[in-house]
C-alpha cells in the first residue's frame, strides 16, 4: 500500500507530466501552514527555471488540469506559485479504511528482505549492567523490532565482553580467595563441579576488587596478565572457572535484560571469535595488507580525502597480543561466514566512532567485508544528570541499571496509589509497565546522537510528551472499548469525518506508514515518540470534544468506535517497536 502523500505525489507528478514538465517537480509535502490548507505542492517554482516561464502560469496550467479531480475540495495557488491543497474528506477516509484492513497498517511488503545484524548491548561478564548499558539496549532493541516490523530478516547479538584482562584479573582473585580449588591445581585430572564456586552478588564484588588491586600492585597485575595468557592458552582449570563466570553472568544478565523488555537472538562475546584470530592475522599478512611500525602490526587505513587523523589499524601490538580491534574485524569475518549479511549495524557509545571507523575501514580494504555490506556505525549520546554530568547515584558511582528501574517503578507506584480498586499484585504489574514506559520513552523520545538529561520527575509524569501520557491514552481508549463492548457495540467502517478534530486524528493516522519507514531508513526511534505523541495529543482532544458513547446516532457511534480502535491498535504497535508493553487499566 502506498503512503498517503506518495499517492497524492502520484497525482501530481502525472500531471506536471501532462502539462509538459518533469514528473520530478510533482512532489507533494504536509503544508506548513495547516490554517490554509492540509498539503501543498512547491514544485512550480523550481520548473519555471528550466521552461523559462513564471511559476504562477506552470501552477495554474497544473490546476486546470486538476480542477475536475474529485478527490480535491480545495486547490488553489498561493504567493508566486505555491500549490494549496484541501482534500474531500472521502478520500482520506476511504485510505484509512483501506489502511485499517492492511497487515501492517499500510506499510509496505518487501520486494528484498536484508538480513541485518544489530551489535548492541555489550555487557561485560562478572560485572552488573549499569545505566551506560541503557541506551545501547533499548535503543538498539528498537532497531531491531523496527527494522524486523517492515519485513527484514534481523538477528540481534548482545557482544559481550567476555574476554581479556578483566578474565585474568576475575580468575587471580578467586585463587586469591579460594586457592585450594581444583581449578588452580595443574596436576587436577577429576571432573570440575558443575556449580559455580561463587554467585552473582559475589562475583560483582571480585572484579572490582580484582581491578582496585591491580591498579595499586604490580605483582597483582603481572598475576592478572599471566592468568589471562594462560586462559587463553587453554589452561583446561582456568577454561572450566571462566565457563562459570560466564554461565552465572549470563543468567543475570538474561534476567536483567528481560526486565528491560529487551531479547537477543545471538548471546556471542568476544571469546567466539577467538579461535579465528590467528587465521585472521596469517590472511592479512599473506595478501600484504600489513606493515610493521615500531614492532607492531598494522594496517593503514588514511585515505587522501580525510579532513581528520585517522590512525593505523593495529593487528598485533608490538609484544604480539592482539586488542579489541583484532576481535572486531575478526568477529566481521565470522558473522560474514556465518549469516552473509547485508548490513551490520553497531549501537555503540558515540565516542568509540574513531575506533569503528578503523574497524570499518579495515574490513572494506582487506576484503574481509565486500562492497555490498554496509558497516554502519550508530553512536549514541550519554544520559546525563540534571548537572549536566554523566548520571550517577548521590554517593557519585556509576548506578546499577536494576537499582535505576527500581527507582523509577516506585516513583510510579507512588502515583498510582492514588487510584482505588487495584490489587497489590495488579499496581506492582501496572507500576512495572508504567515505570518502564517512562524510563525508555524518556530515552528514545531524544535524537540518539544527543546526550539529554534524565529528570525522573519529568519522565514519569502522567502529563505531556511521557511514556505514562501516552499510555494512559491507550488505556483510555480501552475503557471506552470495554464499556461499548458491554452495550453490545462493535466498530464498523469509519465513514466521515465530523469536526476538524477528527479529520486531524484521521490525517495523522495516514503517516503511520511514512513514520516507520522514515524511522527505519534514518535508524531514529525518536520519530516514532514523536508521532505517537501527536496521536495521542489528538486522540485526546477528539475525546475532550465527542460524546462518543452517548451519540444517537448509531452508524455514527459505530464509526467513531472503529476509528479509536485503529488509533489504539496503531499507538500499541508504535509502542511495541519501541519495546513498550501497554497495560489494560492505570
Amino acid at each position: 500500500m502506498n503512503k498517503f502523500i506518495k499517492q497524492l505525489s502520484h497525482i501530481f507528478e502525472d500531471t506536471f507530466e501532462q502539462c509538459g514538465y518533469d514528473r520530478s517537480y510533482g512532489t507533494v509535502t504536509v503544508s506548513n501552514r495547516p490554517d490554509l490548507c492540509q498539503f501543498q505542492c512547491n514544485g512550480a517554482l523550481p520548473a519555471a527555471k528550466k521552461f523559462k516561464q513564471s511559476p504562477i502560469e506552470i501552477a495554474n496550467k497544473v490546476l486546470e488540469a486538476l480542477k475536475d479531480n474529485p478527490i480535491f475540495k480545495s486547490i488553489t495557488t498561493a504567493g508566486p506559485g505555491f500549490i494549496n491543497i484541501i482534500l474531500e474528506d472521502e478520500y482520506l477516509v476511504n485510505y484509512i479504511n483501506e489502511l485499517s484492513k492492511e497487515n501492517k497498517y499500510g506499510c509496505a511488503d518487501l520486494l528484498e528482505p536484508k538480513t541485518i545484524m544489530v551489535d548492541y548491548g555489550g555487557a561485560n561478564v562478572a560485572k552488573p549492567l549499569h545505566v551506560g548499558h541503557l541506551r545501547s539496549a533499548i535503543i538498539g532493541e528498537s532497531i531491531k523490532r523496527i527494522s524486523r516490523f517492515l519485513g527484514h530478516n534481523v538477528i540481534g547479538d548482545v557482544h559481550l565482553g567476555d574476554w581479556g584482562l578483566q578474565m585474568g584479573m576475575v580468575v587471580s582473585e578467586v585463587k586469591r580467595r579460594q586457592p585450594d580449588l581444583p581449578y588452580f591445581d595443574e596436576n587436577y585430572t577429576g571432573e570440575y563441579p558443575t556449580k559455580a564456586p561463587f554467585t552473582i552478588n559475589e562475583l560483582e564484588e571480585i572484579y572490582p576488587a580484582a581491578s582496585g588491586l591491580a591498579k595499586t600492585d604490580p605483582a597483582a597485575m603481572e598475576e592478572a596478565r599471566k592468568a589471562t595468557a594462560e586462559l587463553q592458552k587453554g589452561r583446561k582449570g582456568y577454561m572450566a572457572l571462566w565457563k562459570h563466570i560466564l554461565d552465572v553472568s549470563v543468567a543475570d544478565l538474561r534476567t536483567n535484560y528481560g526486565n528491560l523488555n529487551v531479547e537477543f537472538d545471538l548471546w556471542k562475546g568476544e571469546s567466539d571469535c577467538q579461535q579465528h584470530i590467528d587465521y585472521i592475522v596469517d590472511y592479512l599478512k599473506e595478501n600484504n595488507y600489513t606493515t610493521e611500525s615500531d614492532g607492531a602490526l598494522i594496517v593503514e587505513v588514511a585515505e587522501e580525502t580525510d579532513t581528520y587523523n585517522v590512525p593505523p589499524f593495529i593487528v598485533l601490538k608490538s609484544d604480539g597480543a592482539s586488542l579489541y580491534s583484532t576481535t572486531d574485524l575478526t568477529t566481521i569475518w565470522e558473522r560474514v561466514k556465518d549469516y552473509n549479511p547485508d548490513r551490520i549495524i553497531y549501537v555503540v557509545d558515540k565516542r568509540q566512532q574513531l575506533h569503528f571507523e578503523q574497524v570499518f575501514r579495515c574490513a572494506k580494504k582487506s576484503k574481509i567485508a565486500n562492497d555490498d555490506l554496509s558497516l554502519e556505525f550508530l553512536g549514541f549520546g550519554t544520559m546525563n544528570g540534571k548537572d549536566g554530568k554523566p548520571f550517577k547515584t548521590r554517593e557519585g558511582g556509576v548506578m546499577r541499571l536494576q537499582d535505576l528501574i527500581q527507582i523509577i517503578k516506585d516513583n510510579v507506584r507512588d502515583k498510582l496509589r492514588d487510584n482505588s480498586g487495584f490489587t497489590p499484585e495488579e499496581t506492582e504489574e501496572i507500576a512495572r509497565k508504567v515505570g518502564l514506559s517512562a524510563l525508555k520513552y524518556g530515552d528514545l523520545s531524544n535524537q540518539v546522537t544527543k546526550d539529554y538529561v534524565f529528570d525522573i520527575d519529568r519522565f514519569s509524569s502522567f502529563e505531556g510528551n511521557t511514556g505514562p501520557y501516552i499510555l494512559y491514552t491507550v488505556v483510555r481508549i480501552k475503557s471506552i472499548l470495554r464499556k461499548a463492548n458491554e452495550e453490545g457495540l462493535s466498530a464498523s467502517k469509519i465513514i466521515g469525518a465530523y469536526s476538524d478534530t477528527e479529520r486531524d486524528l484521521l490525517l495523522t493516522i495516514s503517516k503511520f506508514n511514512e513514520v516507520i519507514e522514515g524511522s527505519y531508513l534514518d535508524k531514529a526511534p525518536n520519530r516514532i515518540c514523536e508521532y505517537v505523541y501527536e496521536l495521542s495529543n489528538l486522540f485526546n482532544k477528539f475525546y475532550h470534544e465527542t460524546k462518543i458513547l452517548s451519540e444517537e446516532n448509531i452508524g455514527k457511534k459505530s464509526s467513531w468506535i472503529g476509528l479509536i480502535t485503529l488509533t489504539k491498535d496503531i499507538l500499541e504497535t508504535c509502542l511495541d517497536l519501541l519495546g513498550i508493553e501497554t497495560p489494560e487499566r492505570m
